[in-house]
């Protein structure tokens, strides 16, 4: 195998690069918004791809001038200069290597996309309601620390605080691809809020994360779609059950049924009422895509099974745990306050180990 290989594959992905550029600007292309879109995303991937190509050529460069100082000159300081060149090459390479197979490995096609997060309490009474409440606020928090923009399209109050359903978008950079591997079902051990005698409870949630389907993912016919209003319910003002604002749609050949009362105004909760029946329908064929890669990636088991039990928040300990990978945290109340990042970075780099291995580059 030839030293450094990887930049055999450099020159061919600049030309197909430059193919690319040629075709987004094509009125053809342009034409066919779906194409465009398409054309357009690998564009954007490649043009990643190539900007660390680009450094791992010349990190590759330098250890070549280097070596050629060290054959031709005999003056010791640029000699000292040429090591120290050719050593500091050496040490990025391998690093600049994993980085760019891991670029060339396809990653999910969806990662991009906005998501819909919804959570639902599970077993335990009010006690799963006052936690799905907490894992709501949970993922509010480090959203907002994302820079993401989080919008309640529906929601369902508990009798004694949380919520017994909340579905929300979250708008942003990669917003899917990131917190996809909250799906699953959240388990916590607590002494509930509604428990006299002090003992600890087991309560659950379940979370489930899906890429929001762009316009021209899933074709809608009005023909296939029934429509419903009836007044909000819940917080929202003087309008609350005085106005039949709130939109429920039924899609027939499907059955999928979404609602939003999120809004004062009916034609704003049927835009997001449309967006959200697309996002599942379109989920019905994608849900086919995860179930072939959860049996190959244990950090997907929770997208793949959304029964499957993926972390456990246990208060008197102040420990997390999460399932798939084992890991452990001793700080509970960062992370419920939406502190995240470590376990999301630690599922990632296991992913990325799994995904180097399926692709054997």
């Amino acid at each position: 195998m030839a030293e450094y290989e990887l930049l055999d594959k450099y020159e061919s992905l600049r030309h197909h690069f430059e193919e690319l550029q040629q075709q987004i600007t094509d009125p053809e292309v342009i034409a066919d918004m779906k194409r465009y879109i398409k054309l357009n995303q690998e564009y954007k991937n490649l043009q990643k791809i190539l900007e660390v190509f680009k450094e791992y050529k010349n990190l590759v460069d330098n250890i070549k001038s280097g070596k050629e100082i060290l054959a031709e000159e005999s003056d010791e300081e640029l000699r000292e200069m040429a090591y120290a060149e050719i050593e500091m090459a050496e040490e990025k390479i391998p690093g600049k290597e994993t980085e760019i197979k891991l670029l060339l490995v396809p990653s999910d096609p969806e990662d991009q996309k906005n998501a819909i997060l919804e959570i639902r309490a599970g077993t335990g009474g009010d006690e799963a309601s006052i936690f799905a409440g907490d894992l709501f606020r949970m993922y509010s928090r480090f959203c907002e620390k994302k820079g993401w923009r989080m919008e309640v399209t529906n929601l369902n109050e508990g009798t004694a605080g949380g919520f017994k359903e909340i579905v929300a978008k979250v708008s942003g950079e990669g917003v899917y691809g990131i917190l996809k591997y909250e799906s699953g079902v959240h388990r916590v051990q607590r002494v509930p809020q509604t428990e006299a005698q002090g003992r600890i409870h087991t309560s659950a949630a379940t979370v489930a994360v899906l890429p929001e389907a762009g316009e021209f993912d899933v074709e809608l016919k009005e023909s296939d779609i029934k429509k419903d209003t009836y007044c909000s319910s819940g917080p929202g003002g003087q309008s609350v059950n005085t106005t039949y604002s709130a939109i429920r749609l039924t899609h027939l050949p499907t059955g999928i049924v979404v609602t939003c009362q999120d809004e004062k105004s009916q034609i704003k909760n049927l835009a997001k009422a449309m967006n959200e029946l697309r996002t599942r329908i379109y989920n019905m064929e994608y849900q086919k895509y995860i179930d072939e890669i959860s049996s190959k990636r244990k950090t997907m088991v929770s997208t793949g099974d959304r029964s499957a039990k993926i972390r456990t928040y246990n208060w008197p300990q102040g420990r997390v745990t999460d399932h798939r990978i084992n890991l452990t945290l001793y700080n509970l109340q960062a992370i419920i306050n939406g502190d995240i990042d470590e376990i999301i970075e630690k599922l990632m780099i296991e992913e990325n180990a799994e995904r180097l291995k399926e692709a054997e580059i």
